[in-house]
């Protein structure tokens, strides 16, 4: 058997050992997948978007996944992913995180698109790394990762640990505990992962830089990581 193809009959009744109660608010490219791999390892997923579980019916029958209002997705999860637009954190239900598990790890895929999608926001625009913008609004330490991630990469790229050129991604984040949760995390996902420093360091995976949608292995993104530059480019600007 592929094991990146595990057979959905992992869900709902065969929970693994290990298995982990993970909330996952937006149901977009990144959420959607994130659902997919994570129910097919055999954890407990909820998952929530902007207009309601019942929008969910067709991911929730693909996934045994269980479709959530934003407030429940929290509810008892050691690990919450928040993968909605940046210029959405700011309506996340107040005290969305008040009844998950101790210690949850929350996870910040959010990227900052001003032109496109986000509109100006003055404090990221000031110098602001993203996720310390995100963490202020929600009121909780975040994990920086899967923000320059290809959706499809969470699909299809997965590899054995210790594959040779194993697909490897940036991890930032103060919370030492939390920064391991998830590393472990996108390791059972088929990914190596890169300690990209704490959140006042995160700028360096923002848009723009050289480690932004990169592909590469460990080595490639500890280069990608070092070279990138704090100025903000004009196409990533409001």
């Amino acid at each position: 058997m592929n094991w990146r193809n595990v057979s959905q009959e992992t869900h709902a009744h065969h929970r693994k050992v290990g298995s982990m109660k993970i909330g996952i608010i937006g149901a977009g490219n990144i959420g959607g997948n994130l659902t997919r791999r994570l129910t097919a390892l055999g954890h407990d997923v909820s998952v929530a978007n902007s207009r309601g579980p019942q929008t969910l019916t067709a991911l929730v029958e693909e996934t045994g996944a269980t479709a959530v209002t934003a407030d429940e997705a929290a509810k008892g999860a050691q690990v919450v992913v928040v993968t909605v637009p940046l210029k959405a954190v700011p309506a996340l239900p107040a005290g969305f995180l008040d009844a998950a598990a101790p210690g949850v790890a929350v996870i910040d895929t959010g990227n900052y698109y001003p032109r496109q999608r986000d509109g100006r926001i003055a404090a990221i625009e000031d110098g602001l790394p993203e996720s310390r913008w995100t963490q202020e609004q929600i009121g909780h330490p975040v994990i920086k990762a899967f923000n320059g991630t290809y959706a499809q990469d969470i699909l299809s790229n997965g590899r054995p640990k210790g594959a040779a050129g194993r697909q490897a991604l940036p991890v930032a984040g103060d919370d030492a505990a939390a920064k391991q949760t998830v590393r472990d995390l996108i390791d059972e996902l088929g990914f190596d992962t890169v300690d990209a420093g704490g959140l006042d360091d995160s700028w360096r995976q923002q848009p723009g830089t050289p480690v932004y949608g990169n592909q590469g292995d460990v080595a490639a993104i500890e280069k990608a990581l070092a070279a990138a530059s704090p100025e903000r480019t004009a196409e990533w600007r409001a």
